[in-house]
């Protein structure tokens, strides 16, 4: 059987990613087909696709790609249109943003693993502030509105859509009324429980991630400012400069970090925290509980399939200063057990998610 694999866009490595290289080690000699991909501007990138045939549109072999995809958008239909699937058996693609998805035709057919319907379209927040003039909003109203129509007319091209979790199934169901089923994204928990045998656990909290504004960073630092809580923040992004000129003394920014170095810190930490109100799904909380931390989440989205309450972690459930404040200020991580948090992130483990995949494969084709 021959299958391509597609995804947006190649240049951070976040969830979407993650899924993308376990697709691609259920089946590395699929091709990977991508808008564009700055493969040479992410070593951590570079390093989990070295192996991968990826093709990118000729889009993508404009200079300026990476920063014209998004005020350029309307060229969707043309990038994903110059692409040709027709002598696959198979295609899966991996779709959010970019609208990844739609390319079923005649003998081929199609897995669309859906993180979920792009965010811009439906009235969810995203990473970028460029709508805050009014110019800009008008350019959304317009191109926003032709967009959605495209978006809807691809889904229903669609063979069969996978969700990754409940929270974005139910955004399939009411934007595209089409059904799905939910596998939920891999986590690496064996590395994880390694880094928890090993952590001794010390006075700070952790977060991080993409520094991007729909995780809402400011209101974790603003919190830990207030009760002066010492708080380390991995990760880059649009916000990163934005998000040191309001941190106090107790905050401390580590930039990039790799795996290893990653789950040192979440083993170590009180507790991990995690403040977006809408998340698709959130694969860093069920990282920390792999590496026997729990985990303080706003009470919404994803996270409500991760985190058990009382068990793995707290919810706080506004979206406020005073509401993470409050919590952090009563949390104690004496009365969370290693083995629960381990427990619990096992049950989204990367063996799982392959599995899961090739018994959907397996059955459909």
């Amino acid at each position: 059987m021959k299958i391509a694999l597609v995804h947006d866009y190649l240049k951070e490595y976040g969830g979407a990613e993650k899924v993308l290289e376990a697709l691609h080690e259920i089946w590395p000699a699929a091709p990977i087909y991508t808008i564009f991909s700055r493969l040479d501007q992410n070593p951590l990138l570079a390093e989990k696709f070295k192996d991968a045939k990826i093709i990118q549109s000729w889009f993508g072999r404009l200079p300026l790609a990476d920063k014209l995809m998004s005020p350029l958008r309307f060229l969707i239909p043309l990038i994903w249109g110059s692409l040709n699937f027709r002598n696959y058996d198979l295609v899966i693609s991996s779709a959010s943003w970019a609208i990844a998805k739609g390319f079923a035709r005649g003998k081929t057919k199609e897995i669309c693993y859906c993180h979920t319907p792009p965010r811009y379209l439906y009235g969810y927040e995203t990473s970028r502030d460029w709508q805050r003039h009014w110019y800009g909003r008008l350019y959304a109203l317009v191109v926003n509105h032709f967009m959605r129509l495209y978006d809807f007319k691809q889904a229903q091209k669609v063979t069969w859509f996978i969700a990754n979790s409940r929270e974005v199934q139910a955004r399939i169901k009411k934007f595209y009324r089409c059904e799905s089923i939910v596998i939920h994204p891999p986590v690496d928990a064996d590395k994880l429980k390694v880094q928890s045998s090993k952590g001794k656990v010390k006075d700070y909290y952790l977060t991080g991630g993409r520094l991007e504004k729909s995780k809402n960073f400011d209101l974790v630092i603003k919190a830990c400012n207030q009760l002066k809580a010492p708080l380390k923040i991995y990760g880059a992004g649009t916000q990163a400069d934005y998000l040191r000129s309001i941190a106090g003394s107790s905050i401390e920014f580590l930039g990039v970090v790799d795996d290893k170095q990653r789950q040192k810190l979440m083993a170590e930490c009180r507790a991990f925290i995690v403040a977006a109100t809408d998340e698709d799904f959130g694969i860093t909380p069920v990282e920390a509980m792999g590496a026997g931390r729990p985990v303080i989440a706003f009470r919404g989205g994803g996270y409500l399939e991760t985190v058990v309450e009382g068990k793995t972690g707290e919810f706080f459930s506004e979206s406020t200063v005073e509401s993470l404040a409050a919590k952090l200020k009563n949390f104690d991580p004496s009365k969370y057990n290693k083995r629960d948090c381990l427990s619990q992130a096992a049950k989204f483990s990367q063996e799982r998610f392959v599995a899961e995949i090739k018994k959907f494969v397996r059955n459909k084709l």
